[in-house]
Protein backbone atom coordinates (compact mmCIF):
# COMPACT_ATOMS: atom_id res chain seq x y z
CA UNK A 1 0.00 0.00 0.00
CA UNK A 2 1.16 3.45 -0.85
CA UNK A 3 1.56 5.96 1.99
CA UNK A 4 -0.89 8.39 0.37
CA UNK A 5 -3.55 5.66 0.21
CA UNK A 6 -3.10 5.04 3.94
CA UNK A 7 -3.56 8.77 4.58
CA UNK A 8 -6.72 8.86 2.48
CA UNK A 9 -8.22 5.83 4.24
CA UNK A 10 -7.29 7.23 7.67
CA UNK A 11 -8.84 10.60 6.81
CA UNK A 12 -12.08 8.94 5.72
CA UNK A 13 -12.20 6.78 8.87
CA UNK A 14 -11.67 9.81 11.14
CA UNK A 15 -14.29 11.81 9.24
CA UNK A 16 -16.86 9.02 9.53
CA UNK A 17 -16.18 8.72 13.28
CA UNK A 18 -16.53 12.49 13.69
CA UNK A 19 -19.83 12.58 11.81
CA UNK A 20 -21.05 9.62 13.87
CA UNK A 21 -20.25 11.41 17.13
CA UNK A 22 -22.02 14.57 15.95
CA UNK A 23 -25.12 12.63 14.91
CA UNK A 24 -25.09 10.77 18.24
CA UNK A 25 -24.71 13.97 20.27
CA UNK A 26 -27.46 15.87 18.49
CA UNK A 27 -29.99 13.05 18.22
CA UNK A 28 -33.38 13.71 19.80
CA UNK A 29 -33.13 10.59 21.97
CA UNK A 30 -30.34 12.13 24.02
CA UNK A 31 -31.61 15.71 24.21
CA UNK A 32 -33.40 15.26 27.57
CA UNK A 33 -30.40 13.50 29.13
CA UNK A 34 -27.99 16.22 28.01
CA UNK A 35 -30.32 19.00 29.20
CA UNK A 36 -30.49 17.37 32.63
CA UNK A 37 -26.71 17.03 32.72
CA UNK A 38 -26.33 20.69 31.78
CA UNK A 39 -28.33 21.67 34.88
CA UNK A 40 -26.16 19.71 37.32
CA UNK A 41 -23.94 22.70 38.27
CA UNK A 42 -27.02 24.70 39.25
CA UNK A 43 -28.58 22.08 41.55
CA UNK A 44 -28.18 22.77 45.26
CA UNK A 45 -25.68 20.59 47.07
CA UNK A 46 -27.14 17.57 48.78
CA UNK A 47 -25.40 15.32 51.31
CA UNK A 48 -22.96 12.83 49.89
CA UNK A 49 -24.31 9.27 49.60
CA UNK A 50 -22.08 8.09 52.47
CA UNK A 51 -23.42 10.83 54.77
CA UNK A 52 -26.99 10.04 53.81
CA UNK A 53 -26.56 6.34 54.57
CA UNK A 54 -24.93 7.01 57.93
CA UNK A 55 -27.85 9.26 58.95
CA UNK A 56 -30.38 6.63 57.92
CA UNK A 57 -28.55 3.91 59.84
CA UNK A 58 -28.31 5.96 63.04
CA UNK A 59 -32.10 5.89 63.65
CA UNK A 60 -32.09 2.72 65.60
Amino acid sequence: MDYSLIQIVWTIVVMVVFVGIVVWAYSDKRRQRFEEAAQIPFIEDSPAPSEKNSKENSHG
